[in-house]
């Protein structure tokens, strides 16, 4: 149980965010994780700016946000503003990213990258010793309710393993498809944060299933 549960408000109901979101905060959930989504780098738009200003407002878990857009480093400043816990920029988005993570750091932020499900681990191989996490996408990204990508599961024991022999404290985090039965193969190959959308917020009873996900 020593892993965190971030439900991703891709998949809540936006005629009823303020009471989803509270939902979240009564539950047992750690983080809430936000996507947000351009139409560019993702075939898909999800909300701006509006919206995680409104989720700041109202939140009391720490906020994962997760940039699937093209130049992210454009935004660094206005996700700090929202009062972003974590901020996750794409290794694919980001020709310099070094500097990309600096200057989140700069801005008071834990930093993260996310790779897609094609990208190898290994490329994350000298900037790892900077990263407070890695989020492994387990679908391609852009929409929620997508078959799990079985691979990943190597693919996160592969960089723990990378992480380990590094000495480092660098997080794992998983995001696409997460259910009981993917979630427990995760933390069992090494994840320590699962992201899950649909298969919280679809369930009859939401918070009853992050209390099973922090449970695996």
């Amino acid at each position: 149980m020593n892993h965190k549960v971030a439900p991703s408000i891709l998949s809540a109901n936006f005629l009823n965010l303020g009471k989803e979101i509270e939902m979240l905060n009564e539950s047992e959930a750690d983080w809430i994780h936000i996507d947000v989504m351009d139409g560019v780098f993702v075939p898909n738009i999800s909300f701006g700016f509006p919206v995680l200003d409104f989720v700041k407002k109202t939140a009391r878990k720490p906020l994962d946000v997760h940039l699937m857009i093209v130049e992210p480093q454009k935004f660094i400043s206005e996700v700090a503003a929202t009062g972003a816990y974590m901020m996750n920029v794409h290794y694919e988005a980001c020709t310099h990213l070094h500097r990309v993570v600096q200057e989140i750091k700069k801005a008071g932020m834990k930093a993260a990258v996310t790779l897609n499900p094609h990208t190898p681990v290994l490329l994350l191989e000298d900037i790892l010793a900077d990263l407070d996490m890695v989020l492994l996408m387990t679908v391609n990204p852009g929409f929620g309710g997508q078959k799990f990508i079985v691979h990943s599961i190597e693919k996160v024991a592969v960089l723990k393993e990378m992480i380990l022999k590094k000495n480092l404290s660098t997080l794992i985090e998983v995001d696409g498809g997460v259910n009981l039965e993917t979630g427990k193969q995760l933390i069992e190959a090494g994840a320590d944060v699962l992201v899950a959308g649909n298969f919280v917020f679809s369930s009859n009873n939401p918070k009853d299933t992050i209390r099973q996900l922090k449970n695996l």
